[in-house]
Order: C-alpha cells, then sequence, then structure tokens
C-alpha cells in the first residue's frame, strides 16, 4: 500500500511490480503504437486541420506525463509490508466511518494514493482532509476532518482492514 511523506512512497511488493510492469509498457510497446499513430497521421496532410495527428500527439504528451510520474514514484519507493491488521487506520486500509456517528449514514473507502483507485471502492489520498483526519485512530474513535467550505465534520471509525485487492 502506499504512504507518501518526504517524497517517499511506501509500496508493497505487488503495487510495486505493477506499477513497473506498467511503465514498462508505455515506455516501450506504447510507445511504438503512438509513433505509428503520428506517422500515419502525418501522412494524411496539412497537419493544421488534422484531427488524428492532432488527437495523437495530445494522447503522447499524456503518455509522457505518465511515464515521468511512474518513474518519479518508482524512485522514490520504499518497498515494504501490507498494514497491519491491527484496526487503527493508516495507508492501505479500508476504512468504515459513520458521518456525525450515525451508524445508519456509513461509508466504506480505501485509504491510500490514487495509484490505487479502482471501480470497485472510493479511495481516498492519506494527504485529503478525510485521510488526515482519520489517520491514526481505531474503531471507535471520532475523528473531525475540514471539508471544502472550510465547516468541520465528525465522523467515528466503524472498521479499519488491511486492502486485499
Amino acid at each position: 500500500m502506499t504512504q507518501t511523506s518526504d517524497n517517499v512512497t511506501w509500496l508493497t511488493q505487488e503495487a510495486y511490480d505493477k506499477l513497473k510492469e506498467e511503465l514498462e509498457y508505455l515506455s516501450g510497446p506504447a510507445r511504438t503504437e503512438i509513433a505509428t499513430k503520428i506517422a500515419a497521421a502525418r501522412e494524411e496532410g496539412d497537419l493544421r486541420e488534422n484531427g488524428g495527428y492532432h488527437a495523437a500527439k495530445e494522447e503522447q504528451g499524456k503518455q509522457e506525463l505518465r511515464v515521468r510520474q511512474l518513474t518519479q514514484l518508482l524512485e522514490n519507493a520504499k518497498v515494504g509490508e501490507a498494514p497491519a491488521d491491527d484496526g487503527v487506520v493508516e495507508p492501505g486500509m479500508v476504512v468504515t466511518v459513520a458521518f456525525d456517528g450515525d451508524e445508519d449514514d456509513t461509508m466504506t473507502f480505501l485509504l491510500a494514493s490514487r495509484e490505487y483507485a479502482s471501480s470497485s471502492i472510493d479511495t481516498y489520498s492519506p494527504q485529503s482532509p478525510l485521510g488526515v483526519g482519520v489517520h491514526g485512530k481505531k474503531a471507535g474513535e471520532d475523528a473531525e476532518y475540514e471539508l471544502p467550505n472550510g465547516k468541520m465534520a465528525m465522523v467515528r471509525i466503524l472498521s479499519a482492514k488491511p486492502y486485499t485487492g
């Protein structure tokens, strides 16, 4: 799982391998594919009005940005173990909270970096207001965090379990 502090990102071996695999693909086969698309679009003629060319160049820019992000992330990564199943909220944990202590108004999310975001569970960054508020708390404890409008909100930690993917 991940935890960022002083530009160090903690990753499980599985997460590190997954990100390294993505970087290798984007740096190799994906670069070749986008270069082929750009070359094919360039042959179509006038580049000023060539939508395919501009789309391919934009895709190339996004891809290169992702390569730089992954390179930096992996350079600063420390590979470690998944968090302990001790009920303490920390990065890599699936957390269930109740808003304002109302056991019927709950939310479950993964506390991790966006590298773990998936459609199966909401992901909140450890640096987000909610992430900062719940970090280090245990089941049964209350946590306070600041809403975008500047008001404070309260949640009660119901559970914190290691993310198993």
